[in-house]
Parts: structure tokens; C-alpha cells; sequence
């Protein structure tokens, strides 16, 4: 089926047209038409299936044309999803009148006063800066006729989850609500219960599971090889944009300044980066003007960059459900896409959550001439494979032949 059978309104469709697409994914195909008879959703998907243009479009659909006051809200956890989804509105909704602003802390007050005060059909908002505003009697959300919570798992995680319920109130109780996430811990269950009115639930995929365009696999290494085995992986594999996960600030940027020494081109991002600093980073990476992104958990949810062709953890994740949002970093959108983590023998703990968590045993593998010290990692790990995929497709162990320039 395509985007011209869902009903969504003609100016609408012409935005999707503009933006390259013809066929809805999964989850759009069949949110959209849910959500355009009005009824509240609570929507499931791996990260990558297009969750954003699942509430965008029946939401641009529904408001049809400018009015003074906000009547959609939507809320999401970090600055850089606000950003990216309140791009995704401006492309889809490009060829009507309606206005859209963002709302975040880390800038300064003036533009987004500036663009509330003009008056904006919707908001894109992180909870913190909402609730300043709100307090400062610069944003009034009397009007609002289509909540979104977007990323609610993460919102949780950032224990944001008491402003939200403070915003919610502001909001009129006659409204369309709509819930995406990833995955649907049980305080989420409560928050729907709460906030929303007999929802419809679309669920696409295993929520607990990594897309299966991705292939994915653990390197056991010693600790203080790590950096060494980074370096190989990067000269081995070929690659279009690697983005690289760190657990700490301090090891984002550490890693970031050894692989500038190696002549890469390097961005990092991290909280204690100014925004106009992560702004610049994003859009270079984007933009294809730097192939490697060295980040923290920051970058593991609402990231959009369709040239990531491989994830590198270069620690494993302290949350198993973080690893399946940072490998789904890669994979975008039906494309392949290949991850890999880095394993020190203090983390084999962290190892057996996530697989517990996916409900499957990861592959260990090990580079060919590669000068191993033995590890603890070792450990536990049976079926290390000496020999792995076809070449050219991920992190193979032997026959690579050098990286993309």
C-alpha cells in the first residue's frame, strides 16, 4: 500500500513525495490510518522503522491549516531527537501554513520566545525547558488537541516521567494521545493507563530484539588492548560512517583525540558539549563531512543518519536494552548494517543481561593476527569463531582489504 491510500490530507502527501517516499513501513501503515480516525495509540517498534512519520503525518493531516494557538505537543527526552523531529515536521508539513518551533534547554530564551509569541501550531519540546517556559507564562497549552510522547522508555530512563505528568495536566483532557517507544517497561504500562483512552496498540517486531539487518557480534579482548583492537577494526573493515559508543564522557574523548591522531576524520558527542558544538558535529556527520562519531548513550536513541554502515561499542552498555538501541544506530530502514562490541573480562556480567534481555547468545569472534593476551573475557565465551562472515559485508576476521575513503 502506499502513502496516497492512507488518507492523509493532499498538501500533506505532497510533503512526503518531496521528502523521497513512496511506501509506508510497517508501523506507518498501520498507525496512520488509527490515528487519523482519532483514536489514542500506544506504538512499538525496533529503532530505524519510522516511528516519527507515523504520528507527523495524521497529526500534520489533522490540523490542516495555521491557528494562533499550539494544538499538537510533542514530547521526547534529549535535544537532539527535538531537533530531529521537529525537521521531520517542517519537511512533511512544508507545503502548508502550519508553523512549527522546538523547545529545549542548553540556548538561550530569545528565538523560541520570539517564535511562541508569533504563534506555532506545534510544539517540540524536552520536558525542562516546557515547564520554564509554561512557568513563565510564555507557552500555554489550553489548545492542545494531540499529545505525543515520543521515546517514553527514555524519558523513564532520564527520569523525566514526574514533569511529564505535570505537563499532561496543563493539557486538555479531551485530546488524542499517542505513546511511541521502543520497548514498554511496566511504568510505561502505568503511564498509559493514565494518560491515555483505551489506546490501540500496534507492536512491530520483537521489542526486546535487534533489527535482523543487523549483524552483530563480541570481540573478547583484554583491557588494555582495547585501543589497539579499535584501531584494527577500523583498518580492516570497510566502512561509509562508523559510529563509535563510549560509556563516559572522559572515554568519548579520549577516543576521539587517538583517532584524530590516526589521521580520521572525528566528531564526538556528549552533555558537556555546548549545543552549538553538538549541532556542528551532527551536521557534519550527516552531511558525510566526518566518518567517525565517538559518542556516549546520548547519540543511542533518535539519532537519523542513514549512512551509518557500522556500530562500534567500545564498552558494553551498562543497560541491556541500551544495546539494542545503540546497534540500531546501523541497519536504518531495511538497509544492512553491522555492530560489534568490545569485551573485557569485567563486563561478561553486562554480556549475559543482554542476551538474557534478546533472549539469544551473541557471536564472539576473534581478528585473524591479531596479537592476543589472554583475558578473562576469554571465559564462557564457546564457539569464538577464527574465521566469519562473507568479506566486505562487516566485521570479518580475515580478507577485508582497506576502508572507504
Amino acid at each position: 500500500m502506499a502513502f496516497t491510500q492512507l488518507g492523509l490530507a493532499p498538501k500533506v502527501l505532497e510533503g512526503v513525495r518531496a521528502a523521497g517516499y513512496t511506501d509506508p513501513t510497517p508501523i506507518q501503515l498501520r498507525a496512520i490510518p488509527l490515528l487519523l480516525e482519532g483514536r489514542d495509540l500506544v506504538g512499538s517498534a525496533q529503532t530505524g522503522t519510522g516511528k516519527t512519520a507515523a504520528f507527523a503525518l495524521p497529526t500534520l493531516s489533522r490540523l490542516k491549516s495555521h491557528q494562533p494557538q499550539p494544538r499538537c505537543l510533542v514530547l521526547g527526552p534529549t535535544r537532539e531527537l527535538a531537533a530531529q523531529v521537529e525537521t521531520a515536521f517542517r519537511d512533511y508539513g512544508r507545503f502548508t501554513d502550519l508553523r512549527v518551533c522546538v523547545v529545549y534547554g542548553g540556548v538561550g530564551y530569545e528565538k523560541q520566545l520570539h517564535e511562541l509569541r508569533d504563534g506555532v501550531d506545534v510544539i517540540v519540546a524536552t520536558p525542562g525547558r516546557l515547564l520554564d517556559l509554561i512557568e513563565r507564562g510564555a507557552a500555554r497549552l489550553d489548545h492542545v488537541e494531540v499529545l505525543v510522547l515520543d521515546e517514553a522508555d527514555r524519558m523513564l530512563d532520564m527520569g523525566f516521567l514526574p514533569d511529564v505528568r505535570r505537563i499532561l495536566d496543563r493539557c486538555p483532557k479531551k485530546r488524542q494521545t499517542m505513546l511511541f517507544s521502543a520497548t514498554i517497561p511496566p511504568e510505561i504500562e502505568t503511564l498509559c493507563r493514565w494518560a491515555l483512552r483505551n489506546p490501540e496498540r500496534v507492536a512491530i517486531g520483537i521489542a526486546r530484539s535487534p533489527a535482523e539487518t543487523v549483524s552483530h557480534a563480541l570481540y573478547p579482548v583484554a583491557e588494555d588492548q582495547k585501543d589497539a583492537l579499535l584501531r584494527e577494526i577500523l583498518r580492516r573493515i570497510n566502512f561509509d560512517q562508523v559510529l563509535i559508543f563510549t560509556r563516559t564522557k572522559h572515554g568519548a574523548d579520549r577516543i576521539h583525540h587517538l583517532l584524530r591522531r590516526d589521521g580520521h576524520s572525528v566528531a564526538v558527542l556528549h552533555s558537556d558539549r555546548t549545543q552549538a558544538e553538538r549541532e556542528r558535529s551532527l551536521e557534519g556527520f550527516r552531511q558525510g563531512k566526518v566518518e567517525i562519531m565517538v559518542a556516549t548513550d546520548i547519540a543511542s536513541r533518535g539519532l537519523d543518519v542513514e549512512g551509518i554502515s557500522h556500530v562500534i561499542n567500545y564498552d558494553v552498555p551498562l543497560h541491556p536494552e541500551d544495546y539494542v538501541h545503540r546497534i540500531g544506530r546501523t541497519g536504518r530502514a531495511t538497509a544492512a548494517g553491522n555492530a560489534c562490541t568490545l569485551v573485557v573480562g569485567s563486563e561478561l556480567d553486562q554480556v549475559r543481561a543482554i542476551e538474557h534481555f534478546i533472549g539469544r547468545k551473541i557471536e564472539r569472534r576473534k581478528i585473524e593476527n591479531f596479537n592476543y593476551v589472554y583475558t578473562r573475557a576469554f571465559e564462557a565465551t564457546e564457539g569464538i569463531r577464527s574465521k566469519a562472515v562473507r568479506v566486505g559485508s562487516g566485521f570479518v576476521t580475515s580478507g577485508f582489504g582497506r576502508r572507504r575513503r
